[in-house]
């Protein structure tokens, strides 16, 4: 089996259409993200099967679930999939263990179908087991859904906003189950959301819906360091940083390494060596010629300017920047680019206001 995901779809309502054509890798978490209408779920829903595209084609490597082409099309419940819903919707009258046994059933003895009391422990929940789910809250829940999707055996997993309905705190407690998965799970995941925090922590690539059409797909950071994005995704601009805690140090703070240099945040937990991912948004990076000096910003590293372009915003530009390899964004005004002579190829320092921590 090949390790790609082929998608292409066209599905028409009234004064909407969605229209798609898309590439993306057969592991790791491919996030649709866009905002509400842009075609995120009816885009999910034609993958599973539960939206039929007239002149639609879906296939996973080259197991083919659609292709109208020549008039195939395996139903939902024939497709080997795991869907994950913003609501749970757990059997009432199961307990969490009876609720997960209801996915294996679902398997059939498919190849790589999981033990429940593997299911259960990678997500958290060995010790909910007998409990009914009116005793569980709103994450344990969902976690407790995907376990059951994940018992199905299947060979994509696909979520719907998983995270939506829940408060903030129990998408903190959810969220790093999700990654433990991201990290564990050798199946491609389909990964809906709205939320650019989620994205940036789970996503490995990007795929930007807009008013039905495919605005950018690629590797994660390849998507997000793009200056050429209409307004709407270019007004939260920022990149994610892979970097790793080098040393906790005596005032507080944690010093933490990457491609381009070092960067300081406050006193982490994390042991010496942990990977950590870090969101850098574009409006807390500013630019400048001369070596820091007496400067309360910590965070300041070589860089040089690959690209930029105005934004939407009057005045606004966005600059693309190479920090060792890594890309960066700047959001300076155009007073400043001029003022600095800023272009492609000069040199200059960055200057990293904020450095959000995807945890």
């Amino acid at each position: 089996m090949s390790d790609d995901i082929r998608a292409r779809f066209r599905v028409t309502r009234g004064e909407f259409t969605l229209d798609v054509d898309l590439a993306l890798p057969g592991r790791g978490v491919s996030a649709l993200f866009g905002h509400s209408g842009s075609g995120k779920t009816t885009c999910l829903r034609a993958m599973a099967g539960l939206e039929r595209a007239p002149r639609g084609y879906f296939a996973i490597g080259s197991e083919v679930w659609q292709d109208e082409a020549k008039g195939l099309f395996v139903p939902p419940h024939q497709r080997a999939l795991g869907m994950v819903f913003q609501e749970a919707s757990l059997f009432a009258h199961l307990s969490v263990r009876r609720n997960m046994a209801y996915g294996q059933k679902r398997a059939a003895q498919r190849a790589g179908q999981r033990a429940l009391p593997e299911v259960a422990e990678l997500l958290g929940i060995a010790h909910l087991l007998e409990r009914s789910p009116g005793q569980l809250s709103g994450g344990e829940r969902q976690r407790v859904a995907i376990a059951r999707a994940l018992l199905a055996a299947p060979e994509i997993l696909l979520m719907d906003e998983p995270l939506a309905a829940l408060d903030w705190k129990r998408k903190l407690e959810i969220l790093p189950y999700l990654e433990r998965l991201h990290s564990e799970l050798s199946i491609p995941v389909i990964y809906v959301s709205h939320s650019p925090d989620e994205v940036a922590r789970l996503a490995d690539h990007l795929v930007l819906l807009d008013q039905g059409q495919v605005v950018a797909s690629g590797a994660l950071n390849q998507v997000l360091s793009r200056i050429d994005l209409p307004s709407s995704f270019a007004d939260d601009a920022g990149v994610v940083i892979e970097a790793h805690v080098a040393e906790h140090e005596a005032d507080e703070l944690t010093r933490l390494e990457f491609a381009g240099g070092k960067i300081y945040v406050s006193r982490r937990s994390e042991a010496v060596g942990t990977r950590l991912r870090c969101r850098i948004h574009a409006r807390d990076v500013s630019l400048t010629l001369l070596p820091q000096v007496q400067s309360s910003i910590l965070n300041c590293v070589a860089a040089t300017v690959i690209d930029l372009a105005p934004t939407q915003t009057p005045g606004q530009m966005l600059v693309r920047l190479d920090v060792g390899g890594d890309p960066l964004l700047a959001r300076i005004t155009k007073r400043s680019a001029d003022k600095l002579g800023v272009h492609p190829g000069l040199a200059l320092r960055a200057q990293i206001k904020a450095v959000a921590l995807l945890d």
